[in-house]
């Protein structure tokens, strides 16, 4: 199968984050905008022309190609026994999230309490579980994908919102990098629409800067939790304001 499609998608996405534009390589390639369009539209680019992309990118070849590889067919979801078993065992659903990160077995044993044999059956049972591939020497390939969702309703989720949830938002939010908003207001159904699409933009955003990141040694990154939520919504104090006849309209 021609990996061109996937090549174009992964360039496209990344002049987008960036804030390229069409304009922006048509001057960086000394050629016309209507080129440029031609040739991500036809899908035809030389290797002279993906490398000079790769420079206007601030990327390698390799560091593109990688990017690429990564963008493979990879499972976006778990099965309810899958999603079970590491939400019984912390420390598998520990390992489940550092690969996940793109930690290396080094990195694993040397930053938690975790001993390097239980680290290489915690790896085969993810491998087993088939979300990784292990290779020898306890390398592996990541087989989930980087938008990848909890079962509705599923073991995850009741975990995240029981337990993960109510922590996380036992904070003052007072450190550096910690940032909370809460923004409420009355918007009509084109609106509403229009915020749960740049929502999901964002969330995709921060999967993706997640999976750039994965290459960065893990003691230059920090964990962090972004909680993005909408829903309707009326305080209790001002619904009980409402006039009685408005319930029946």
């Amino acid at each position: 199968m021609s990996q061109i499609p996937k090549m174009m998608q992964v360039l496209k996405r990344l002049l987008k984050q960036q804030q390229l534009t069409y304009a922006d390589v048509a001057a960086s390639f000394s050629m016309s905008e209507a080129n440029v369009k031609r040739f991500f539209s036809q899908q035809r680019l030389s290797m002279d022309r993906l490398e000079q992309l790769c420079e206007l990118l601030d990327l390698t070849l390799s560091d593109f190609f990688y990017l690429v590889e990564k963008q493979q067919q990879k499972i976006s979801q778990l099965t309810l026994e899958q999603e079970q078993q590491l939400v019984d065992d912390p420390k598998l659903l520990l390992v489940a999230a550092c690969v996940r990160d793109g930690w290396s077995y080094h990195d694993i044993i040397s930053t938690y309490t975790i001993e390097p044999l239980q680290a290489v059956r915690l790896l085969a049972r993810l491998d087993k579980l088939n979300m990784i591939q292990l290779l020898p020497n306890n390398h592996y390939k990541l087989l989930i994908a980087h938008d990848f969702q909890w079962i509705s309703r599923g073991p995850l989720e009741r975990f995240i919102a029981n337990d993960v949830m109510n922590k996380f938002l036992m904070s003052d939010f007072q450190d550096d990098n910690a940032f909370r908003f809460y923004l409420r207001g009355s918007y009509s159904a084109s609106s509403i629409n229009l915020i749960k699409k740049k929502l999901q933009h964002l969330k995709q955003e921060c999967d993706e800067l997640n999976q750039q990141d994965s290459k960065i040694n893990p003691a230059n990154r920090q964990h962090i939790g972004v909680l993005l939520a909408m829903r309707p919504w009326e305080l209790s104090m001002f619904r009980q304001l409402r006039r009685r006849d408005e319930h029946s309209n």
